[in-house]
């Protein structure tokens, strides 16, 4: 499986979110404490927003502990958005292209998990997809598959129904193949503005998922933690693991659950596949 982390909040240099933390994501990648691999270095990419509208990807084939070109553009780099991803394959190639997060005009999407059997369920998923959006598919794998049958249902309007509408319609196109449990996945999708993250199991057993208490309760707790001071307010991590062992600082995400990251008061919601 893979490790992610998504990042919305005040514009921080990326070197402080990937490298400083103790348990950062390059140590995941090689130590990682809840993952179903300890060691995921099939690959990795980052996503952030900038200048532009659309975002900026940068993708390896490289371990992220190995890789000089990601320490280099993250002690350059300052975003107020950042999807961050390293990889651990469950089948397909180790190849750029099969590196989250993918892009979509200004969407960005990466998961951690699989669609068990994908084989058997990739014909009739990939004619789920928009016959527009099809040939934009670049990659092999489920989590790309996935990330354009949830645009075909209208990710782009309301990502909690699309995502929900793209689940309930893998879990039933894997019951027609006799695939149990077919879905895992955290997943995290933004628009550059709003962040929205998914946590779901087939089995009701998913994959660790976290995110970040507010920054104002850590600052009455740790009046003297120098990073707490560079945050605002509406700052907000998600996780795959916790990225250090500051009490208090972490909370785990409700099993079948969608969180939302926005200005203002962030929502958790319960997540319900629907059958299409």
């Amino acid at each position: 499986m893979c490790r992610w982390l998504a990042y919305s909040g005040s514009p921080l240099l990326l070197e402080e979110l990937l490298f400083k933390p103790a348990h950062s994501l390059i140590d995941q990648s090689l130590h990682s404490r809840l993952g179903a691999t300890t060691t995921n270095g099939d690959g990795f990419g980052i996503g952030w927003y900038g200048a532009e509208d659309t975002p900026g990807v940068f993708h390896s084939v490289e371990p992220a502990w190995n890789d000089r070109n990601l320490r280099d553009l993250t002690q350059h780099l300052v975003s107020s958005l950042v999807f961050a991803h390293i990889r651990a394959s469950t089948g397909g190639a180790i190849q750029q292209t099969n590196c989250h997060p993918f892009r979509y005009g200004n969407w960005l999407w990466m998961h951690n998990g699989l669609i068990r059997e994908f084989k058997l369920v990739k014909r009739d998923l990939a004619f789920a997809v928009d016959p527009s959006l099809y040939p934009l598919i670049e990659g092999s794998t489920d989590s790309e598959l996935f990330f354009y049958v949830a645009l075909s249902l209208g990710l782009e309007n309301d990502p909690p129904s699309a995502v929900e509408r793209a689940v309930g319609l893998i879990e039933a196109t894997a019951r027609k193949h006799g695939v149990e449990a077919p879905v895992q996945m955290t997943v995290a999708t933004t628009d550059g503005a709003t962040l929205w993250t998914f946590r779901y199991s087939s089995e009701r057993n998913s994959r660790s998922l976290f995110y970040s208490t507010e920054v104002e309760t850590l600052r009455a707790q740790y009046p003297d933690h120098p990073v707490l001071h560079k945050l605002s307010a509406e700052t907000r991590l998600v996780v795959s693991e916790p990225l250090g062992d500051l009490a208090g600082a972490w909370n785990e995400v409700p099993e079948s659950s969608c969180g939302i990251v926005q200005q203002g008061e962030d929502e958790l919601r319960l997540f319900t596949p629907r059958p299409i």
